[in-house]
């Protein structure tokens, strides 16, 4: 198989270079400061299976751009492009992608849990079940 010219990783290195990169620290002093949209774009499998941050939104990583874009019929008006908005996902890979598009969409104050989810809670972080869908 032929190599591709850019990886995931590289990518996401790449998009690490743009956007803010925030700590649990600095993730719990900006929701407790107030007006954050906090989301959660992991699938719902993995939210049901291991929880989520309490207080987020979910967003699948799927649906991100169409649900953030206010001249799409998927929009969903609790996302603002002037509003802190806050994206993490398990392990901060997906998060940064998805952070760099919103940036490039308008967003201006975007960021992510550069732990994700999974630096959350093995830092001993509340968690919020989610209920089985199914």
């Amino acid at each position: 198989m032929k190599p591709l010219k850019v990886g995931a990783w590289q990518l996401v290195d790449d998009a690490k270079t743009r956007i803010d990169n925030l700590s649990i620290a600095d993730v719990k002093r900006e929701v407790a400061a107030g007006d954050v949209l906090l989301v959660d774009i992991r699938d719902v499998r993995e939210r049901t299976k291991l929880g989520t941050i309490p207080g987020s939104t979910h967003v699948a990583r799927g649906l991100l751009e169409f649900w953030a874009d206010p001249d799409t019929d998927y929009y969903h008006d609790f996302f603002d492009p002037e509003r802190r908005t806050i994206l993490y996902c398990a392990g901060g890979g997906r998060s940064a992608l998805a952070a760099d598009v919103l940036q490039r969409m308008g967003y201006e104050n975007v960021g992510h849990l550069d732990c994700g989810f999974s630096g959350w809670a093995e830092a001993g972080e509340d968690i919020e079940e989610v209920p089985d869908q199914h």
